[in-house]
């Protein structure tokens, strides 16, 4: 469990407290329920980071919603790729960087609060918007807000270096993560596949 959980659980620890003082069983015993998936819900399992240096893994769990082709924007680099995650309230919050390297760029953008498994989270919602840059790639990795999710939280800063599968944020309560990948990837999940942060290989350098 990481450590933004207690921020919730020690008041809903104290007002249960204060329920069992004054007697009243039925909201001591809600309140005990909701601190449970509270817990559950900041879970952080343990990853096995699988080798390989040319393999980028995923930043999150969920299912895979979207795998496309971005259309090419005079500035910006030629053939590159989005991989949308869909994360439900019962996935795993935490994410991970997807490759080795240093966060360039962190950006972060206030917007609305759609349902995360909208195409148009992906440019309209509240999110932060992560640069690593690799040895061979540049990747972007985006924490999207959605409809519960009300939060994006991310606990590095430009500057920092990240290893493959490293945590290094946070979305609260249901979700989305995109990630934009050069044509240097070869990307080897499908619409549909579920996958899990830090261990679930997504692509490949070629």
């Amino acid at each position: 469990m990481i450590k933004d959980a207690y921020l919730f659980i020690i008041p809903m620890l104290g007002l249960i407290g204060v329920c069992l003082f004054f007697g009243l069983s039925v909201p001591a015993v809600v309140l005990l329920v909701l601190t449970c998936f509270v817990a559950y819900f900041f879970r952080n399992p343990a990853r096995t980071i699988p080798p390989g240096e040319h393999l980028v893994v995923s930043p999150a769990d969920g299912k895979v919603v979207k795998v496309s082709q971005i259309p090419d924007v005079e500035g910006e680099p030629r053939g590159r790729q989005n991989l949308s995650i869909f994360l439900n309230i019962f996935d795993v919050h935490v994410t991970r960087s997807p490759i080795k390297g240093e966060l360039e760029r962190l950006e972060y953008r206030r917007g609305k609060f759609k349902a995360a498994f909208d195409d148009e989270a992906s440019r309209v919602n509240e999110q932060n918007i992560l640069t690593i840059r690799g040895t061979r790639i540049r990747v972007v990795v985006k924490q999207i807000a959605g409809l519960i999710a009300r939060r994006v939280i991310c606990w590095r800063t430009p500057g920092n270096a990240l290893e493959r599968g490293e945590l290094f944020g946070l979305i609260r309560f249901g979700s989305r993560v995109d990630v934009i990948l050069p044509r240097e990837v070869r990307i080897l999940v499908k619409v549909g596949e579920r996958v899990k942060g830090g261990s679930s290989v997504i692509g490949e350098v070629i």
